[in-house]
Order: structure tokens, then sequence, then C-alpha cells
């Protein structure tokens, strides 16, 4: 059943896409809760209607994005966790505490958008981050956890 978005949705698509998914997941989940309708021929014709008017706003959306991503890739981050004396952190560093280091650096993105290459970080080190500026734009920011 072909549906269309009508929000992002991790590992499916992203708003305004026309995705292929099953009967009753569409029937089921996305259609009742509002994140997507059936791709009828004139829901596509409407959507193809506000995809060009929303074209303009949308390349200037990716110029910014694309400058902030010149601005974190060239961030050197510092995220500070409380360790032992073999380097081992108490709990862990996770994408919250990622964020709040980068709102402290002057950059505003949402804890949501910050993926880690790693499930969990425990121990002090450099490591890697990808963040989700625009759907066509991301981000590789590295930063090292430090012992406070």
């Amino acid at each position: 059943m072909k549906v269309i978005l009508k929000k992002d949705v991790e590992k499916l698509g992203y708003k305004d896409d026309i995705v292929t998914v099953k009967n009753g997941y569409a029937r089921n989940f996305l259609i009742p809760k509002g994140i997507g309708i059936l791709a009828t021929e004139s829901a596509q014709k409407v959507l193809a209607e506000n995809l060009k008017q929303r074209a303009h706003k949308e390349t200037k959306i990716k110029e910014e994005a694309e400058g902030l991503l010149a601005k974190i890739e060239g961030l050197s981050l510092k995220v500070g966790a409380k360790a032992g004396e073999k380097g081992k952190i108490f709990g862990s560093v996770n994408n919250i505490q990622l964020a709040e280091a980068l709102k402290e650096a002057g950059f505003e993105i949402e804890r949501r958008k910050i993926q880690l290459k790693e499930d969990t970080i425990k121990n002090l080190g450099e490591y890697e981050a990808v963040i989700d500026l625009h759907k066509d734009v991301k981000a590789k920011l590295k930063f090292e956890v430090i012992g406070e």
C-alpha cells in the first residue's frame, strides 16, 4: 500500500515522501495516528503542487544546513564525565549530553537528530556522532570524552 508521510518516520522516510508499506502497518498505525495518508491519485497531485511551492523555501533551508555543516565539522567538542582511575565512566555518555555540549558551543540541535556511532560510550576517549541537519545534509561530529 502506498502512503504519503505527514511526519518524518525513522528508518521509513521523511515528510512528504511516498512510501510502500504493508497494508496492516498503514491501516492500523500510520493512518490512524495521522503520520500518513493514503496515496490516492488526487492526494499525489496535491502533494506535487505543495512540493512545487515549497521548493524555494527548501533550498534556503538546505543552504543554511550546509553552512551549519561547515561550522560543526570544524568543531572540536569536549564532553565532561565523571570517571574512575582507569578511564571508565560512571554511567555513560549519550546524545542528551552531546546536545547540551553543542548548546554551550552555540548550536541549537535537537537530541533526536544526533546518532552516536557506538551504542554506549563508557570509556574516556575520542568518538564520532552523526547529526541529521537536513534530509540531504548529515554532519560528522568528532568529540572527546574527558574526565571531570
